[in-house]
């Protein structure tokens, strides 16, 4: 087994681990008896990822007394809606579930928030441990607390935070996971360097295309989640710091929103915020424009959207994607928001965005 990870989250009585690396969660085996004392281990996934990982997984438990009781949902961006949370909520009622156990989310993004969200209300709240199952989740979502689900004002706007007893990030289950989806994920260890950890940036882009291989995408994904680890010890609740992991969303998220379902992943729509993000802290002359060029070139070099016009949907209407950044839940006093940088390693909230600026900018990258 290769050397695990172990990285720390921070927060007084609800501290928790994070083990990172290939075979975590044959490391963590002997830990988790004492989350299920009725000697099972309600595990929510999706319907694809039971396929390739439920099996398996559920051998492992069962080699240390715990029955697996699974609860499937459907795949995809749907089932993190109201229909999906009543759904798991009344499976865990169902399964009578006791305030004593804890519930696996096994799966991507969406099973961890949805999961998440289930377990924070079911009784008042429940336990839940997190098993992600892509790159995205392990860098990203699985770590911090945020869960949530869509609503038809936007995506994650119906929510708590719930932080995970543990998280197990097992990079043997990404072998399974197409390219396109590691992708996504590696936009996120992009993200964590450029807010705040330049030599990180520095490594990423001397390792060029191979950083997505072997021992280099280790060190990268638990060297990205180390760094949000100290964001959400300092700022749990989103309140200041913590903002800065949204580097990326606005635009981001803009793009979600508009693109057809399924056109493009959300690791792809950051990788193309953090692109704009740059671009526009160039075009306001808060960042150099060579920083702004070298993250341009690193997400083309691993093969990431740059921008609007490198994403898989590439019909925009400005207007309409201003007026989906007027609906980010960052915003203040009725004006966006936005994650900005100085330079690479060193982004910042900025409220003083001016709109018609940021239109005219948005009009010139479509």
């Amino acid at each position: 087994m290769s050397e695990i990870l172990t990285v720390p989250v921070g927060l007084g009585d609800r501290s928790y681990d994070v083990l990172v690396g290939p075979g975590a969660l044959d490391a963590a085996l002997e830990r988790l008896p004492a989350f299920f004392p009725r000697g099972r281990a309600i595990l929510v996934t999706d319907r694809n990822v039971a396929e390739q990982h439920l099996g398996p997984v559920s051998e492992k438990l069962g080699s240390i007394g715990l029955k697996t009781q699974p609860v499937i949902v459907e795949p995809g961006e749907t089932a993190k809606s109201w229909d999906g949370l009543r759904h798991v909520v009344d499976a865990l009622l169902d399964l009578n579930i006791e305030r004593s156990e804890c519930v696996i989310a096994l799966g991507g993004g969406v099973v961890g928030d949805l999961t998440g969200f289930a377990a924070s209300i079911t009784k008042r709240g429940v336990d839940f441990i997190q098993i992600p199952t892509t790159l995205l989740a392990q860098v990203d979502s699985s770590v911090g607390g945020k869960t949530g689900i869509n609503t038809d004002h936007g995506k994650n706007f119906a929510g708590t935070f719930h932080q995970p007893r543990l998280v197990i990030a097992d990079m043997d289950l990404l072998a399974t996971l197409p390219r396109r989806e590691q992708l996504a994920g590696y936009a996120e260890i992009v993200k964590a360097a450029l807010i705040g950890d330049a030599p990180l940036f520095d490594a990423l882009e001397a390792d060029g295309a191979g950083v997505m291989e072997g021992e280099a995408l280790s060190r990268a994904v638990a060297a990205a989640i180390a760094f949000k680890a100290r964001i959400v010890a300092e700022d749990e609740r989103e309140g200041g710091v913590r903002a800065l992991l949204n580097l990326g969303h606005t635009f981001g998220h803009a793009f979600e929103a508009e693109a057809p379902k399924t056109a493009i992943r959300h690791g792809e729509a950051v990788a193309a915020g953090l692109g704009l993000a740059f671009a526009y802290s160039a075009h306001r002359g808060l960042c150099p424009a060579a920083d702004a060029d070298r993250v341009a070139d690193h997400l083309k070099t691993v093969g990431l959207p740059h921008g609007a016009t490198s994403l898989a949907h590439t019909s925009w209407d400005a207007s309409r994607l201003i007026a989906r950044m007027r609906d980010d839940k960052k915003n203040q006093d009725g004006r966006i928001t936005l994650i900005l940088a100085r330079r690479i390693g060193d982004a910042f909230i900025d409220r003083e965005t001016d709109e018609a600026d940021l239109t005219r900018f948005v009009e010139s990258q479509l």
